[in-house]
């Protein structure tokens, strides 16, 4: 079975995916900035009995990028699902009227360019191989924007619209694309529970059912 590898791997649903998948015989790989994070989430999932790898990298960063999921190519084998799930840096969140030009460029940066670049190292392999599954996490300023979180809102709009491109192009070649949003918070004790959110991630990739999945 393939890799499964988390872009932008976190405590909360990066780490709940990585074990989730991991349970079903993929190798996990994480991919984030802070090479302390991504070592306490390894040492967790090694702990129990998952194959994980992970490397640093600025996923805005095309180049760091690129090396890191060659790297963990290298080390789990092919590439099976990518989770592509990265978090905006709070201080770019403003209302619309106080967000300046760089916010929201910052906010493409991670959630758009990133995307693509992960997709298209990771894609022309998958095509090769008959399958694959890209999936997506974002806000529910993809859905329901607000004036007070306006880089989110745009940022999330711009990856949804690649998302569904993506899922029409792939559908195809064994590929599929989607995008699960998340409206409302989401952690231990929040309204969405990582691990739940990892459920419904396991459950798009397996049923292939639909490109957009909103969990209210």
């Amino acid at each position: 079975m393939g890799a499964f590898v988390v872009i932008g791997a976190g405590p909360g649903l990066g780490a709940a995916a990585a074990r989730r998948f991991g349970r079903e015989g993929h190798p996990v790989g994480l991919i984030a900035r802070s090479t302390e994070r991504l070592e306490t989430i390894a040492a967790h999932l090694a702990s129990e009995g998952l194959m994980t790898a992970f490397e640093t990298a600025d996923v805005t960063d095309e180049q760091a990028l690129t090396a890191a999921l060659g790297a963990l190519r290298e080390r789990l084998g092919p590439i099976d699902v990518v989770l592509f799930s990265p978090r905006p840096d709070l201080a770019w969140i403003k209302p619309v009227l106080d967000t300046a030009p760089q916010d929201v460029a910052n906010a493409l940066a991670l959630n758009v360019i990133a995307a693509v670049a992960a997709v298209r190292t990771v894609v022309p392999d998958m095509r090769r191989r008959g399958h694959g599954t890209l999936l997506f996490t974002t806000g529910g300023a993809a859905v329901e924007p607000h004036r007070d979180r306006a880089v989110s809102a745009l940022a999330y709009a711009a990856e949804s619209a690649y998302v569904r491109m993506l899922h029409d192009a792939l559908a195809g070649h064994g590929v599929h694309a989607a995008q699960i949003t998340v409206v409302g918070p989401i952690g231990p004790g929040a309204r969405h529970e990582p691990d739940d959110v990892a459920q419904q991630l396991w459950q798009v990739h397996t049923t292939h059912a639909q490109p957009l999945l909103i969990l209210r």
